[in-house]
């Protein structure tokens, strides 16, 4: 088949047979009934509504698959990616708005323009930059707070997301006393549930089968509980007064926050003097917004504590909701005993909730294709988080494709998988999708259900479809808390403290870049991308440091008669001929490190006449580096001490004869083999006649 073809379209190389058919069939079916309910699950964690979960499941799990270069991984929404949306997008807005939406289906389309970008002019290698040990750093980090960011799901509590995650954290700790138990049996039930299948019958999907119990049980009981009351059937009337106020105040919060967003748009397409006032004017609104976020987290917390208690209305007139502390002994006795809450105030309805929060109605039908609401504005707000989701998430993607490719023996091409996962976050953009990545556990799945090629993601993209088609409706009683249930069990693998450990004992500078991301991530919450960029910083600074002093060491003869570390070893040293290995690049950052170490050397033997550097470990030389032993070469000399250069690789030496440095140091003086050179120098030493063929195999 042409190559240029296949390059195009790299999903004709599966050429699927009836076997093949059959066995992605049943890995397609096998994905799709732990993805349906994972996917709602980080949905809600990236802070949408649940049905956006299946709609990143639908046609990006299908292109990826299709430009792919992986049979087996399975892409869709994934917890680390989902709370780096969530991250990138709560300063923006409100969770779950139509704002908020919006910018996360033009987030998707800006990470796919950037994994597709890198993926066309091969760039995967950049991904590098993000060390391992920076991403097990973030992964640990990211998996604790996911995990204890649906702390409050699980107990059915409020949690403010406005401030720094740490802050909410607590105030979800502080209402440990109004634990809604329904839910927190919920959320019990179900990881107890999905422990106890993967135990006892671990090829049947715990997470599906916990989803399907839930929604039963949820359904039998009446876990859900609403009410709409006009506002003179609560009592007292301050109770009112306070829910007008909550909502008053959270709309002009709304408004200012609005407010800021645009201006921040605006800023930079204005002149300098006029961007300053707007500034200015941000800066003002944003100590509004701060003051305006204190007061209405109390009026919250006092409506929060309101419990009210519903008392039937007399001659079919509509029931009352009036406050514990106010009921009358009569009316006590004809309450009900369930906490009614008020959830917000519509005109002149009070809406009530006295039972669990569940999914909900969810959108029956196939997403529509719409464009992304791409404007400079939004570019410019998210392009840095952009940039990060598609470097993580194809770190992500790239690591599970290779753990799958080493159990497979497939070849891979992480070009090619970066323009698919492109490909895959472009579509999304295109279908109201969020960013996706490639999912450890659902390609587990995939390939232990006997997944030959990618033809498994596109069965399951279609059975995907068709829940998206028929199924919407049986949805609707399933409770937040098992979604949260989910996300935690899926992310508790994620936790790995010994990966941490393994990166001190390996390297402490690893280590030590390991740790700082992991505290930076935790601290930086919910602006996680801060925490990696951090680490992947401070990564690079430690290797160029490291860099900048690479290991010299001075050598001697063993009693084998090998040369090792002189040091290492107690072993007596030639005081007429030194030896110093240098094991890195010479370049402009570490010259003087050498040139320093040549200078000690010399100085530590003051009678020596030859400086041996062995060159093994000098992958390449700069012009900084070709100057500095330039330099040493003059020097030394003046002392009556001639540098010799042993173990020279091809490219260093090359350098040396087009600047001429060759001729300086001496071709003789420059040799392949470092025992030939210890050899010739002790002759000359010794003052024996060096044979003509030693300065011939210097030049070869």
């Amino acid at each position: 088949m042409n190559s240029m073809l296949l390059n195009l379209f790299p999903f004709l190389r599966w050429r699927p047979t009836k076997d093949t058919i059959n066995a992605d069939l049943i890995a397609g079916i096998s994905v799709a009934l732990v993805l349906i309910p994972q996917s709602m699950a980080y949905a809600q964690l990236a802070g949408l509504p649940p049905v956006y979960g299946l709609y990143a499941s639908l046609l990006p799990v299908m292109i990826a698959a299709l430009w792919g270069s992986s049979n087996q991984l399975a892409t869709g929404p994934v917890a680390v990616v989902s709370l780096l949306t969530a991250s990138a997008l709560i300063p923006l807005a409100a969770e779950g708005s139509s704002e908020f939406i919006a910018l996360a289906i033009v987030l998707a389309f800006l990470v796919g323009v950037v994994q597709l970008v890198l993926g066309l002019f091969r760039l995967g290698s950049i991904v590098s930059f993000i060390s391992h040990p920076v991403i097990v750093g973030f992964t640990n980090a990211a998996a604790i707070i996911i995990a204890l960011s649906q702390l409050n799901k699980i107990l059915g509590v409020p949690v403010d997301t406005s401030g720094h995650f740490m802050v909410g954290l607590w105030g979800v700790v502080q209402q440990i006393g109004d634990v809604h138990l329904p839910t927190l049996a919920f959320g019990l039930g179900a990881i107890a549930l999905m422990v106890a299948m993967k135990r006892v019958v671990p090829k049947i999907p715990g997470v599906l089968v916990a989803v399907v119990v839930t929604i039963l049980i949820s359904w039998a009981i009446g876990y859900e509980q609403k009410a709409e009351v006009a506002a003179d059937r609560v009592a007292p009337a301050d109770v009112v007064a306070l829910a007008e106020e909550v909502d008053s105040r959270s709309g002009a919060l709304a408004d200012i926050e609005q407010r800021i967003r645009e201006l921040e748009a605006e800023v930079d397409e204005v002149e300098r003097a006029e961007a300053v006032r707007i500034r200015h004017e941000i800066d003002t609104l944003g100590l509004e917004r701060d003051e305006q976020r204190s007061e209405l987290r109390d009026l919250r917390d006092q409506l929060g504590a309101i419990s009210l208690r519903r008392v039937p209305g007399e001659d079919d007139a509509p029931a009352r909701f009036i406050r514990e502390d106010h009921l009358t002994d009569a009316e006590r006795e004809q309450a009900d005993s369930t906490d009614w809450r008020i959830e917000r105030v519509d005109n002149d309805t009070i809406h009530l909730d006295g039972g669990g929060n569940v999914v909900g109605s969810v959108p029956q039908g196939l997403p529509a294709p719409t464009l992304p609401e791409l404007s400079l504005g939004n570019i410019t707000m998210l392009l840095t988080s952009a940039f990060v989701i598609a470097l993580v998430g194809f770190t992500e993607a790239i690591a599970i494709a290779k753990a799958m490719a080493a159990r497979t023996g497939q070849r891979l091409d992480p070009s090619k998988e970066l323009i698919g996962q492109g490909l895959a976050n472009i579509s999304g953009g295109f279908t109201q999708g969020y960013p996706v990545s490639g999912s450890f556990s659902r390609s587990a799945v995939n390939l232990n259900s006997g997944a030959k090629t990618g033809l498994s993601s596109v069965f399951t993209a279609v059975i995907i479809g068709i829940a998206l088609l028929f199924l919407t409706p049986l949805i609707y009683h399933l409770p937040e808390a098992v979604l949260a249930a989910i996300i935690m069990m899926a992310v508790a693998g994620l936790v790995n403290f010994k990966a941490i450990k393994h990166a001190w004992v390996a390297n402490k500078h690893d280590g030590i870049a390991a740790i700082v991301t992991f505290l930076a991530t935790l601290a930086m919450a919910p602006n996680l991308d801060y925490g990696i960029l951090t680490g992947a910083g401070l990564a690079i600074i430690l290797y160029l440091y490291r860099s900048m002093q690479p290991r010299v060491s001075e050598l001697a003869r063993y009693e084998d008669g090998t040369l090792r570390e002189a040091r290492r070893y107690g072993l007596q040293t030639d005081e007429k001929i030194a030896l110093m290995r240098f094991d890195g690049s010479l370049y402009f950052a570490n010259v003087p490190y050498f040139e320093d170490a040549v200078l000690d050397l010399a100085a530590s033997h003051p009678q020596a006449k030859y400086i041996i550097i062995v060159g093994k470990g000098i992958n390449e030389i700069d012009a900084s580096g070709e100057e500095t032993v330039h330099q040493l070469v003059h020097r030394l000399k003046a002392r009556g001490v001639t540098l010799v250069f042993a173990g020279v690789k091809a490219q260093v030496l090359e350098v040396m004869e087009r600047t001429g440095l060759d001729e300086l140091i001496g071709k003789d003086n420059i040799f392949r083999s470092t025992d030939r050179a210890v050899e010739v120098c002790r002759e000359r030493v010794g003052e024996t006649r060096v044979e003509e063929q030693t300065g011939q195999e210097g030049r070869s």
